[in-house]
């Protein structure tokens, strides 16, 4: 899958109105006003329009992506966390029995699917190839997966109260304390900061919105277990993100990650706003002041219109020269 494949998902779900894995990604993100309660509640977004996907799914009620040409439908584990997390709170908030059979569904295929690696750690895998700045040969793993699959888990052991679920979550915990190399998905750098990275190639990226996404999994294992170890965990790599957020501000808009190409990754408007969101859960959690600060930067960038259009320009800059 190469250059010319990514361009054409992009026409088939932006220009022609077609129906392609991006559809189901690009919601307008939102927080979720209801959780910022101390306790294991609703996810911390939405999800809404995501609960809402429109297919395809198989005949368990799991949502495939349609990633077109060679690969086609596909399951995708953040997919699946993510159709099951948006679920969750339709059934929490309506009480809605549909709701409740479509996240434990999600939840179940969850379960069923972790591949067991040499090192004893358990991870989500991708079963296709997908085209980054350097292709991911299946099956792949990502720390994403890892964080919001193990934010399904919970809620999952939440509303059935199956150890099965908890004694899964307990493994897939694991693998967000361990470096790549041992079979987890953390990286540590020069400076000591640990990371959860969405991919898993060398040098790493440091994704920032999947960092932070995995990152509440840790927190909802703390909530849930209470075990002192997730909580400094959590308390970690909340202070890599508070060090590193200068290094994703370029002065008008986001970065989408710190890859090393000379043109930097810069966020698409999509990503930037999820930044904003993400950042002000941070601060919901966390009560740092960096995130309110970085917050309100990055939306000025976002309220001004000519930064507005640097930004795409440089975006599909990058995009054309890399990937």
């Amino acid at each position: 899958m190469g250059r010319l494949a990514y361009l054409h998902r992009v026409l088939h779900a932006y220009v022609l109105g077609g129906n392609s894995q991006l559809t189901f990604w690009h919601e307008t993100p939102a927080v979720n006003d209801q959780v910022f309660t101390g306790e294991l509640t609703q996810y911390y977004m939405t999800f809404e329009h995501k609960a809402h996907y429109p297919g395809p799914f198989d005949d368990r009620g799991v949502p495939l992506l349609d990633y077109h040409g060679k690969v086609g439908r596909q399951y995708n584990p953040i997919a699946v966390s993510q159709y099951a997390l948006g679920n969750y709170n339709l059934a929490q908030r309506t009480g809605e029995p549909c709701y409740r059979d479509r996240f434990l569904a999600n939840a179940e295929w969850l379960l069923r699917h972790l591949d067991v690696t040499e090192h004893g750690t358990y991870l989500w895998p991708h079963h296709f190839d997908f085209e980054y700045f350097r292709p991911l040969i299946a099956p792949w793993y990502s720390g994403l997966a890892q964080g919001q699959g193990l934010s399904v888990l919970l809620r999952a052991y939440a509303v059935t109260g199956s150890e099965e679920y908890l004694d899964t979550a307990r493994h897939v915990f694991r693998s967000l304390t361990v470096g790549i190399r041992d079979g987890g998905v953390q990286h540590t750098d020069e400076d000591g900061h640990i990371w959860i990275e969405e991919y898993l190639v060398d040098p790493p990226t440091h994704i920032l919105n999947g960092f932070i996404w995995a990152l509440w999994g840790v927190h909802d294992y703390a909530l849930l277990t209470g075990e002192p170890e997730a909580r400094t965990l959590f308390d970690g790599y909340t202070e890599t993100i508070v060090s590193n957020l200068p290094r994703y501000d370029m002065g008008f808009w986001s970065l989408y990650e710190l890859t090393p190409q000379r043109i930097k990754s810069i966020a698409s408007p999509f990503y930037h706003q999820l930044h904003l969101v993400q950042l002000e859960v941070m601060y919901r959690l966390t009560g740092r002041e960096t995130f309110a600060d970085y917050g309100r930067r990055w939306r000025s960038y976002a309220q001004h219109a000519p930064l507005r259009m640097t930004a795409k320009a440089y975006k599909a800059a990058f995009k054309l020269l890399y990937y």
